[in-house]
C-alpha cells in the first residue's frame, strides 16, 4: 500500500469508530407551578456539541412539560456511569 492510501484508510477507520461512539449530554430542566428542577442524562443522536444537543433535547423535554435550561456538557460512554446516580430517574429517560 502506498502511504497515501494507508493514511486514508487510517482516517476512514477513525471516522467510522468515532461515528459509532455514543454521544450523551447532561442537562438541567425545570417545570413551573409548582417549581420542579431536573438534572438528567440523555443520548444525543445528532452532532455531539452542546448547541446541537440543546436543539435536539429541548423538544423531547417540552413534550412532557419540561423547559430545558442548559446543557451542562456532552460526553461519550466513558462518562455515563459517573453520572447515573446523580441523574436518578432521569438517566437516559429522554
Amino acid at each position: 500500500m502506498t502511504r497515501t492510501l494507508l493514511a486514508s484508510l487510517v482516517l476512514f477507520v477513525a471516522a467510522v469508530t468515532s461515528a459509532e461512539a455514543g454521544c450523551y449530554a447532561d442537562y438541567k430542566a425545570k417545570k413551573d407551578n409548582p417549581l420542579q428542577l431536573q438534572y438528567g442524562v440523555a443520548e444525543i443522536l445528532g452532532a455531539c456539541t452542546p448547541d446541537d444537543a440543546y436543539a435536539e433535547l429541548a423538544p423531547r423535554l417540552a413534550s412532557d412539560g419540561w423547559q430545558l435550561l442548559e446543557i451542562v456538557g456532552t460526553f461519550d460512554e466513558s462518562g455515563l456511569e459517573g453520572r447515573r446516580a446523580s441523574a436518578g430517574e432521569y438517566f437516559l429517560r429522554y
